[in-house]
């Protein structure tokens, strides 16, 4: 399985390699006022992707810090006592329910 995944990774990465051997030839940039920027078109295209992943990447700031003072909010905070453990189900067919999703993929 481990193989497949590297051959799927290669394929994706020579696809890729591919389209920016297709995409050398130069582009015209332009900006506010007039102003023009010659650069190839596979830099351009990169630049956007990196500009779009940090975007990306500082939306998420606030969301994780708010998360992190939450978990250690929490961890500060005693646990409770625990309750009576429930009564165990009455059909073997009934799972106890899940505390998190199930991990599976990558």
């Amino acid at each position: 399985m481990q193989g497949l995944i590297w051959l799927f990774r290669a394929a994706i990465f020579f696809l890729l390699f591919a389209f920016a051997l297709n995409n050398q030839h130069e582009a015209t940039l332009h900006w506010f006022f007039g102003y023009q920027t010659l650069a190839p078109m596979v830099f351009i295209v990169l630049a956007a992707f990196a500009l779009g992943c940090a975007f990306g990447v500082l939306a998420m700031v606030p969301s994780w810090w708010r998360h992190r003072r939450a978990a250690r909010r929490q961890a500060t905070v005693p646990a409770p006592t625990p309750a009576a453990p429930a009564p165990p189900a009455s059909s073997s067919d009934e799972l106890p329910p899940l505390m998190h999703p199930p991990r599976d993929g990558l």
